[in-house]
C-alpha cells in the first residue's frame, strides 16, 4: 500500500535520533508493526518512521482512519498534541510546539476552515474532508497568554519569553545547538542577544564556547546596567503588548458570550 507523505505536515515530526530509530527497526523485525499507521484520506499523519521501516523489510502495517480530521489545521493540531505527551523532548522543543498551536488556534479564530472539497477538487494534493456528524472535532480552547502556552508545554511564563527570544533573534546555528542539547534556555536567550555572525560562531565552535559567549554578555550587562531600547525594540515592544491585548480581549467577550 502507497501512502501518500505530505510536506505541510512534516514540520509537526521531529526526526528520530539515531540511536531511537535503530531501537525501532528492532523493535519491529522482532515483534511486528504492532500499532496501526493513523491516516487522513490517503495521506500519513503519524507512522512515518515505521512506514518507512516496513516498506524497507517488506513487513505487513495495519491502518486506521481519524474520523474526527476534517481539515488541515485539526491534523495539524492533532500531531502538537500527541508530540507534547512524548517525554523524550527537549523544553525547547516543547515551547515550540506550544508557540506553533498557539498561532493554528488564533488562525482558525480568524479565519475558520473551509468546506471540504469533493474528491475530484482537492487541492495540494491534502485529501477532502472525512466529515462525521457523530464524532466532530474537538474543540480547542484558544491560547490568549503566555501563561497559558506556558502550561500546555509544562515550562514557565519567562521560559516561553526565551523561547520566543531565540525564535526571533537566534541564528539558525544557534536554533539548532539548543534542539541539540549543547546549550540551556537560558544561554542561547542570552547568546541571541548578540549580532547573528557572532551567534553562528559561538554556536560552530561548540558548547563551552556557547556557555562562555552567554556569561559575556551577562557580565556586560552587568556592568553597563539597564541599557535603553533602540526605536525598534520599542516597536517590537508596543506592538507584542498591542498583540497581547487583543488576545485578552477577545477571550474577554468570548466569555462574555459563553455566559
Amino acid at each position: 500500500m502507497e501512502l501518500t507523505l505530505n510536506p505541510a505536515l512534516q514540520a509537526y515530526v521531529d526526526p528520530l535520533t539515531p540511536a531511537e530509530l535503530e531501537a525501532l527497526e528492532r523493535s519491529l523485525l522482532a515483534e511486528g508493526c504492532r500499532d496501526a499507521l493513523v491516516l487522513w484520506g490517503e495521506v500519513l499523519v503519524d507512522g512515518h518512521n515505521r512506514y518507512a521501516l516496513c516498506r524497507k523489510h517488506g513487513l505487513p502495517f495495519q491502518t486506521v482512519q481519524n474520523p474526527r480530521f476534517q481539515s488541515l489545521q485539526d491534523v495539524q493540531l492533532w500531531l502538537i498534541d500527541q508530540n507534547l505527551a512524548r517525554r523524550s523532548l527537549s523544553d525547547f522543543q516543547r515551547g515550540e510546539l506550544a508557540l506553533r498551536k498557539r498561532d493554528l488556534l488564533a488562525e482558525r479564530q480568524v479565519r475558520p476552515a473551509p468546506e471540504a472539497a469533493p474528491l475530484a477538487e482537492a487541492e495540494d494534493g491534502l485529501p477532502p474532508a472525512h466529515p462525521s456528524p457523530e464524532v466532530p472535532a474537538a474543540p480547542q480552547e484558544r491560547l490568549v497568554t503566555r501563561e497559558a502556552v506556558a502550561q500546555v508545554a509544562r515550562l514557565s511564563s519567562n521560559q516561553v519569553v526565551q523561547i520566543e527570544k531565540i525564535q526571533k533573534q537566534g541564528a539558525p546555528e544557534l536554533v539548532q545547538a539548543v534542539k541539540a542539547g549543547l546549550v540551556s534556555l537560558n544561554a542561547a536567550a542570552a547568546v541571541a542577544s548578540l549580532p547573528v555572525p557572532e551567534q553562528a560562531a559561538a554556536a560552530e565552535a561548540g558548547a563551552e564556547e556557547l556557555k562562555q559567549a552567554a556569561k559575556r554578555v551577562r557580565e556586560a550587562k552587568r556592568k553597563t546596567g539597564p541599557s535603553l531600547a533602540t526605536p525598534a525594540e520599542l516597536r517590537q515592544q508596543v506592538a507584542e503588548l498591542q498583540l497581547e491585548n487583543q488576545r485578552l480581549r477577545e477571550q474577554l467577550q468570548a466569555l462574555g458570550q459563553a455566559v
